[in-house]
């Protein structure tokens, strides 16, 4: 239940369980990307009393979760493995056996402004939608299988969108797992 003051609860911040199989021959490392396509494009009304963000505002992808140089024979990531807690202004140094850095460029759009959470975010952040958004937010965790042994952007500081334009031409396969959650009682299509 929603904390009735802040409208938001805080929660474990873990990241879930997923696991595949059958990736095609030829696949030498995997990147694990989720995505939310439908962050909000301005911070007027995020998380404001009395306001909502509509429907129809223009909406852009927020990168919750980027990993890259998972080894070809790995087939699962066991849930709390890559992240268990919430560090206040981002983790530094991401939890997990394989390579994470910052998902979106930006802080957060409902941590925006705020001095106890504004900072670099790496790692995974969980789904924690605007408490106020009138759109049903979707996340998108999408795994890349690649000819690739390491994905050439590994340095301080990648991000998803170098990620995407790095394995650009050498993924063999993707899979795609998508979920929705939303914060605001009002937003009753949970499809």
């Amino acid at each position: 239940m929603p904390d009735a003051t802040t409208h938001v609860r805080l929660s474990d911040n873990r990241n879930p369980h997923l696991r595949w199989s059958g990736a095609p021959a030829g696949t030498r490392s995997f990147v694990l990307i989720c995505r939310d396509p439908d962050a909000p494009t301005r911070p007027d009304d995020v998380n404001k009393e009395s306001r909502s963000v509509p429907v129809e505002l223009p909406r852009t992808d927020f990168f919750h979760w980027v990993m890259v140089d998972i080894p070809a024979p790995v087939t699962e990531i066991h849930a709390g493995s890559c992240s268990n807690g919430l560090a206040a202004r981002g983790k530094a140094v991401p939890a997990g056996p394989w390579v994470q850095d910052r998902a979106s460029t930006t802080t957060p759009v409902g941590f925006a402004g705020d001095p106890d959470m504004s900072g670099t975010y790496h790692g995974y952040g969980g789904p924690c939608p605007p408490w106020n958004d009138l759109r049903l937010h979707h996340y998108h965790f999408e795994l890349y299988a690649t000819d690739l042994p390491h994905c050439p952007v590994i340095g301080n500081g990648f991000h998803a969108k170098q990620v995407l334009a790095a394995i650009q031409g050498h993924v063999l396969a993707e899979a795609r797992l998508m979920g929705t959650y939303s914060l605001n009682p009002a937003v009753t299509d949970r499809r």
